[in-house]
């Protein structure tokens, strides 16, 4: 069970104690892209690789607003676990990846009984909850040039070498636009900008950080 828990903290921490429920029932499934049949009333999901997004959609006007954007070490349905209710979000997998399926009843036992699933859990509810704070404000106070900046700074994986844009990378132009309140042909005058000034470099499938602190400085202004 080691090879399931290397990129989960939680399953790693739990896998070393004795008599934990969550290691005897937990199921590995793999995830196509596409695919948003998850039973969030009945399970819980740790997610090994890949990504998932989770949203909410005015079908009216069929504008998505992304709420979450997980990858490996995320976990959900956070807000099914803690109040018991089905969740309206809708969840997506964009990127083919691997997921653990837990009973939730056995999550809620643990969250209840066990030291070491309280220890990440609680942290990861405050950075999710910090993560909303943070989009309210965004959509509330910053035009769209300035809440693609601030999202980039938010994922930039800054240990690497050459600084890169993490999980957003790869993301569509209109995954970008559902992300920031936006629609995909203002968020490509965007990029089209940050390209101009030396920020980015964009590419079909692909932006590319070019200078981090450029970046940074249009924040700080």
């Amino acid at each position: 069970m080691s090879d399931i828990n290397q990129n989960q903290p939680i399953l790693k921490e739990l896998s070393e104690a004795t008599q934990v429920p969550i290691i005897k029932r937990q199921r590995r499934l793999f995830v196509k892209k596409g695919e948003s049949d998850f039973d969030t009333e009945r399970f819980f999901y740790f997610i090994l690789s890949g990504k998932i997004k989770i949203s909410q959609i005015n079908f009216e006007t069929s504008k998505e607003q992304i709420l979450y954007l997980l990858s490996s070490g995320d976990m959900f349905d956070v807000t099914a676990l803690l109040d018991g209710k089905g969740s309206e979000y809708l969840i997506e997998v964009i990127e083919a990846g691997e997921v653990v399926e837990v009973p939730i009843a056995d999550v809620r036992e643990l969250l209840s009984k066990e030291p070491s699933f309280q220890r990440f859990f609680f942290p990861y509810i405050a950075k999710q909850l910090r993560s909303m704070e943070e989009l309210a404000v965004d959509l509330s106070l910053y035009d769209v040039y300035g809440r693609i900046i601030r999202l980039f700074a938010k994922y930039v994986n800054d240990n690497a070498k050459h600084p890169k844009l993490g999980i957003i990378e790869n993301l569509s132009h209109e995954e970008l636009a559902s992300m920031v309140g936006s629609v995909r042909k203002v968020v490509n005058r965007t990029l089209q900008k940050l390209k101009k000034d030396g920020i980015i470099d964009v590419s079909r499938k692909q932006i590319k950080l070019l200078d981090l602190q450029k970046l940074l400085q249009k924040i700080e202004y």
